[in-house]
């Protein structure tokens, strides 16, 4: 670089604005930039899509089918069989989210005039499945929702599970087992299922007019059922010996449905010797009882507690009940903090713990080593045993 001098290189700056702010001034006042790795990260995973409800239907005695579809532009994002939705929901003045797995194939939601997604709500007992009962209740057609999809890692993938799939399924656990029947179907997943639905008695058995209509020599549909009455077909729960007559030499176990099962099929997959990398298994959600949870404090009375929740400068003392995680308490309150899967399994509303003692269940505890380490809670999973004081993310 040839140096003139100290003034002439000095006012030489002048003249290299000038030269640029010409340059700019002849060009177009049009923004033709575009990041195309975030367009295409906002049309898989949008931060939220519209969506309206277009169908209501009674798929058993107890359950009801919902159909939804995009809204106001809005575009469905692509999603896997086994992958579920959260929706935003007002209920008696609380704000709040829910998680259901999608029951409809993916083909579905790319394909035709009219794209959808669809979930199955089954109507819970008076006092459980507050949620639930209210969609089960309360959805019509043409009530809008906020959706936020798609969540969840419940789904085939080719690289690590075999080809040939049986699906162990109770109660509403059967939805995600619908999706990957049809989409099995239509051929545009290459796997062999079998479905081993177990229900208590053949009068509510979720979906099954849509799973026998599916004519496909590679689904197998088998009902188990656990009740009293007259049946022919399998009987009794979902066993060792019942596993092993419906699997293959190299069977990938994908398991869906309540708590309960969820311990006993555990216990029956391990008598038959099948690998971890073998099973598959969908969040728990969380308890109705943390009490009776594994690792829960002995002779712990129930108590409401005061709870400090900072939020940058922010700070809001509320009650939080130890019978209920945080997210609840932090809903009641009217403060919002996120959640996705309620199970603690996808950190969406991860929290810093600053102090106090909580509980968290062992098979709720999707944190990360480092989460455990420096403190971080995922809310949805951790209940109050003393006074806290916890720091969330502005939303």
């Amino acid at each position: 670089m040839k140096v003139y001098g100290f003034l002439k290189d000095v006012t030489g700056a002048s003249r290299v604005t000038n030269a640029r702010r010409k340059l700019i001034e002849s060009g177009s006042p049009e923004n033709l930039y575009h990041d195309h790795i975030k367009e295409v990260a906002r049309e898989l995973h949008p931060q939220v899509t519209r969506v309206v409800v277009t169908k209501c239907e009674d798929v058993s005695p107890t359950a009801r089918r919902f159909t939804f579809e995009a809204v106001d532009g809005d575009v469905l994002p692509p999603f896997q069989c086994g992958q579920y939705v959260s929706l935003d929901l007002e209920i008696n003045g609380t704000v709040t989210t829910r998680p259901y797995s999608i029951c409809s194939a993916p083909f579905e939601a790319r394909e035709g005039e009219h794209p959808f997604f669809q979930i199955t709500v089954r109507n819970g007992r008076p006092e459980t499945g507050f949620a639930a009962n209210w969609l089960y209740a309360n959805v019509k057609e043409g009530d809008r929702f906020d959706a936020h999809l798609p969540f969840g890692q419940f789904y085939y993938e080719p690289l690590r599970d075999s080809r040939t799939i049986v699906a162990l399924a109770g109660g509403s656990g059967i939805t995600p087992f619908c999706s990957m029947a049809k989409e099995i179907a239509h051929g545009t997943l290459d796997a062999d299922l079998t479905i081993l639905y177990g229900s208590v008695s053949t009068k509510d058995i979720i979906l099954e007019k849509e799973l026998n209509a599916i004519d496909c020599e590679r689904v197998r549909f088998v009902n188990v059922i656990s009740g009293d009455e007259p049946y022919e077909g399998e009987k009794g729960f979902l066993t060792r010996d019942l596993i092993q007559k419906y699997s293959g030499e190299d069977t990938t176990y994908f398991v869906c449905g309540p708590l309960p099962m969820y311990h006993f099929v555990k216990g029956e997959l391990e008598a038959l010797n099948v690998p971890p990398r073998r099973i598959r298994m969908e969040v728990f959600g969380a308890p109705r009882n943390v009490a009776e949870a594994e690792g829960y404090p002995k002779d712990f009375e129930p108590k409401t507690f005061h709870l400090t929740v900072l939020r940058g400068r922010q700070e809001d003392v509320i009650e939080a009940s130890s019978l209920e995680p945080l997210t609840v308490a932090l809903e009641r309150a009217g403060i919002r903090n996120g959640s996705r899967c309620r199970s603690g399994a996808c950190g969406y509303c991860r929290a810093k713990l600053v102090s106090g003692d909580v509980f968290i269940p062992q098979d709720g505890d999707g944190r990360r080593r480092a989460d455990r380490q420096y403190g971080y809670v995922h809310a949805c999973s951790t209940w109050p045993l003393s006074d806290c004081i916890i720091r969330i993310p502005i939303m």
